[in-house]
């Protein structure tokens, strides 16, 4: 084994690792650009998350974005930051964002072949009691000749180039799935200011022992979230009982499904019978991440990554995790649908 505590001369970093994987596609550099820019604005942000307190970034920004949510300030810097790097990294030529109502267009003198889909802050609710928070991406490309336009990023999960998530918690760690090289952790080294290649082509377990979900909104589940839940509180096979955890961050309940294993649900509910969760810049993503890895991810009815977007803030139920327990779930769910 080696010694880990010296210093490593042959580190990967992730523009390392995005240039070799380029080089065995015999790419062009220009999804290489898009991530080193993407890369700059996550550090700027890390670093604003750490400060927010003594730089007056806490708190309500008077504002409420185009899915209701409250703007904090982090929330705007941060959505700046991003559309602001995307945009000079000459790669992409349309941006969706949570923040923004409208699909953002780029410059026709600074566009490129790809479009970005951002959530630029996820979990923003709970910035002002330090709880982890992040960003989420998802990156396509243009298939259409025309003008570029917001319908061009109306594409299903499957189009996806590369998806992923950034997670500002006890440290920085990129999370990035991309169609050839699976799912790779990056941390954040802030002495030399990269990511650092930490885990290599990770892989959900194939059953857990945690369950995620909001329930508060226990009074509006379907008959199929309750029996669910209740075999997993109460198993009739004389098993342990799942844990449950909720964050209430997607960034930091998801990841920790894919390091720990599990099931996240946050499904369609009679106060939200089309789900919560934003498909494009939330759900695709993130069930992509968890498909490269292994797992499985659902609206209940089809795979999230089958669904045709109609909206660019189009909102889905969501199911994802360890395979075994999104089957079981999908079992109880079809029981259901048969009655």
């Amino acid at each position: 084994m080696t010694d880990r505590s010296a210093f490593d001369t042959n580190v990967i970093t992730m523009t390392r690792f995005v240039m070799e994987e380029g080089r065995r596609a015999k790419g062009t550099g220009e999804f290489t650009q898009l991530l080193n820019s993407l890369c700059t604005a996550i550090k700027a942000i890390s670093t604003a998350v750490r400060k927010a307190g003594i730089a007056n970034l806490y708190g309500i920004a008077g504002s409420t974005n185009v899915t209701g949510d409250q703007v904090k300030k982090l929330d705007i810097l941060s959505n700046d930051l991003v559309i602001n790097m995307l945009k000079s990294s000459f790669s992409t030529c349309v941006i969706v964002s949570e923040e923004n109502k409208d699909a953002v267009i780029v410059e026709t003198e600074k566009r490129g072949k790809y479009i970005v889909c951002i959530d630029p802050l996820d979990g923003s609710s709970n910035i002002d009691c330090l709880v982890s928070i992040g960003t989420i991406f998802a990156i396509y490309r243009k298939v259409s000749p025309d003008e570029p336009s917001g319908k061009d990023a109306l594409q299903p999960g499957r189009n996806l180039v590369a998806a992923g998530y950034a997670l500002y918690g006890s440290a920085t760690m990129l999370v990035l799935a991309t169609s050839a090289g699976g799912v790779n952790c990056f941390m954040l080294d802030p002495a030399i200011g990269e990511f650092i290649l930490m885990d290599r082509d990770v892989k959900i377990k194939k059953k857990g022992n945690i369950y995620s979900l909001n329930e508060g909104y226990a009074k509006y589940f379907d008959p199929a979230v309750t029996e669910y839940l209740k075999k997993k509180k109460f198993p009739e096979d004389g098993s342990s009982p799942y844990g449950g955890r909720y964050i209430g961050s997607m960034v930091a309940d998801v990841h920790r499904t894919l390091v720990y294993g599990g099931i996240f649900l946050y499904p369609a509910n009679s106060k939200s019978p089309k789900g919560k969760l934003r498909l494009l810049y939330e759900c695709n993503p993130m069930a992509y991440v968890i498909e490269k890895a292994g797992g499985i991810a659902t609206t209940g009815q089809q795979s999230i990554l089958d669904i045709v977007p109609e909206d660019i803030h189009q909102r889905v139920p969501v199911v994802l995790g360890s395979p075994d327990d999104v089957k079981e779930y999908l079992e109880i769910v079809k029981k259901h649908s048969v009655k």
